[in-house]
């Protein structure tokens, strides 16, 4: 389970990550990333930490498959939030092949988006 600091709540914060950040597509998800440095939520000393948020709509399947795909998601990024700079907004989106990818394809395709939004990949 991600833990509560690092989720994203807010519909601004959703909004922001998605209007103004960057984002990856793979095959069975997409990820947007509103980097740490520009964080409108960050004045003080020490940055927020790298919170994240998931976006799985009815094209993935019934609430059975979409629950299983959050959770996959949310054990996956678990993983991977601390790659990410100090105050980010990520937000994974599902498209409607997650519902049919195993674990190990979504760890794939997540990892390669992050890799392309950190790494600075051609699009």
């Amino acid at each position: 389970m991600l833990p509560t600091e690092h989720r994203l709540r807010r519909r601004e914060d959703f909004a922001t990550a998605v209007r103004r950040g960057r984002r990856a597509g793979r095959p069975s998800l997409v990820v947007h990333l509103r980097s740490g440095a520009t964080d409108p939520h960050a004045p003080g000393e020490s940055a927020p930490p790298t919170r994240a948020g998931f976006v799985v709509s009815k094209a993935v399947g019934g609430a059975v498959v979409r629950n299983t795909v959050k959770r996959r998601l949310r054990h996956l990024m678990r993983e991977r939030v601390a790659l990410f700079p100090p105050g980010s907004l990520v937000v994974v989106r599902a498209l409607p092949g997650a519902g049919d990818a195993d674990h190990a394809q979504l760890a794939r395709d997540l990892d390669a988006a992050i890799e392309r939004l950190l790494g600075g990949g051609a699009r």
